[in-house]
């Protein structure tokens, strides 16, 4: 088989789609994302790793070129707190207009649980905040790299080598919504409102991240820049935020991942990432034996 970027996108993408189809058919058959005590979550994020482990042995590449060195501190730090940054003003934006309330009942739980006497609950809560933003971060990362070796790893450089940033971010953007869509539609991966209006929310956001993440990957030229994004992601999003929210009638319209607040704000940092796309622009590929590994100007 011929190696070349759309071969090798071609192949990339069919293969995520094979070993996903074998994981969403329980999933959807049981109507649960949580089904099997959980353990189809994280198959299911490392399918698009399989299918990049997969398709690097059939293009005869080697695995250890996907941008594994660690980046410099700076990327890491855009990575983790951009998503901390746009989920506090989509939060805070709910809050302020009183589409959600406070969960005060959650932090008497998060109180009851660390059962620290004599801490008042605004302690506990400060301790269950650091907590999920270091501990919890590692926990993400071993499941949030199974989809970023491959999204990000393998599928935006291919890309990188066909078209310009835009098309690329906006492409991988909507491959990657489409690959949540079966759970978000057939299963209960979905906040319980409309589930297409879900959908729309959820695609919004997942392109908007999908330009900020091929950004930190070809900027930083490595693969863990975008698994801390994402890990940063669904810490701080689904663990932290939501949980703090009180439900007041309407307010899964405006929260979590397939609400409008979240929509808007990663739009909105997806648009001023999109201004620095000359930073990223110039691709000078560099021979390596077996692969075609991207570099990229604006270091």
């Amino acid at each position: 088989m011929r190696d070349t970027p759309k071969t090798a996108t071609c192949l990339y993408l069919c293969l995520t789609l094979a070993f996903s189809a074998v994981v969403w058919t329980p999933i959807i058959w049981s109507g649960h994302l949580g089904m099997g005590f959980g353990l189809m979550i994280p198959a299911i994020m490392w399918c698009p790793a399989l299918a990049t482990l997969a398709t690097c042995r059939m293009l005869g590449r080697n695995f250890r070129s996907l941008a594994w060195r660690w980046p410099g501190k700076k990327y890491i730090a855009v990575a983790y707190f951009v998503p901390l940054a746009y989920a506090s003003v989509a939060y805070g934006a709910v809050w302020a207009s009183r589409l959600g309330g406070w969960n005060s009942e959650f932090v008497s739980l998060v109180s009851e649980k660390f059962g620290l006497r004599g801490v008042p609950e605004w302690g506990s809560l400060t301790l269950y905040i650091v907590s999920m933003a270091s501990g919890g971060l590692i926990l993400n990362l071993s499941t949030v790299l199974g989809e970023e070796i491959g999204w990000r790893g393998f599928l935006v450089p291919e890309l990188a080598r066909q078209m310009s940033f835009t098309r690329l971010s906006f492409l991988s953007g909507v491959i990657w919504a489409a690959w949540h869509a079966p759970l978000l539609l057939f299963a209960d991966y979905n906040a319980g409102t409309n589930r297409w209006y879900a959908l729309g929310c959820s695609t919004v956001a997942v392109v908007s991240a999908s330009v900020i993440l091929a950004w930190l990957r070809l900027k930083s030229d490595s693969v863990w820049t975008a698994a801390v994004f994402h890990a940063s992601h669904n810490l701080f999003v689904p663990c932290v935020f939501d949980n703090l929210v009180r439900n007041t009638g309407s307010t899964l319209w405006y929260t979590t991942e397939f609400g409008a607040a979240l929509a808007i704000t990663s739009a909105i940092f997806a648009l001023y990432f999109w201004t620095r796309r000359g930073e990223v622009a110039c691709l000078i590929t560099e021979a390596v034996p077996g692969t075609l590994r991207p570099q990229w100007a604006g270091d």
